[in-house]
């Protein structure tokens, strides 16, 4: 028997336990009634991205990124199509490293922008750079 899924809701940030036999396109908060999964990727504070980090139950796919980065800014529309195609069974997050340095300094971010994929918590893979959509999939399933 599968066990549930614990999955963090991207609007209350509050942990919901989905049933093995129910679909993660569908399901809904239980707190706030949101979709849990919206093919976007969900921008997050430090203390979010810490929460998800700690609760989720799927991997976690995170781009570090700053909005005056150039190289940022060319990765965003393929990270936004990577997460229509890897929801629900990867979360994509972005955290913005200007803002957010501290968790940058812990997690050792030296360029941006940094994609690092965890996985019960634990990084599993990390690259930094521009890909194109093929490749960042590839790299997903790959690592994973």
């Amino acid at each position: 028997m599968t066990q549930s899924l614990h999955i963090v809701c991207p609007g209350c940030v509050s942990t919901n336990r989905l049933p093995p036999d129910r679909p993660g396109e569908t399901a809904k908060c239980g707190k706030c009634g949101e979709p849990l999964f919206n093919g976007k990727p969900l921008p997050v504070s430090g203390e979010q991205f810490q929460k998800h980090l700690a609760r989720n139950d799927i991997p976690l796919l995170v781009d570090f990124w700053a909005a005056w980065c150039g190289p940022c800014k060319m990765i965003a529309p393929i990270f936004a199509d990577a997460a229509a195609r890897l929801e629900p069974g990867v979360r994509l997050l972005k955290l913005d490293t200007d803002r957010d340095q501290a968790i940058a300094g812990q997690l050792g971010i030296r360029g941006i922008p940094t994609l690092i994929l965890f996985r019960k918590g634990t990084e599993v893979a990390r690259t930094s750079g521009v890909m194109d959509l093929t490749s960042l999939i590839g790299w997903v399933e790959q690592s994973l």
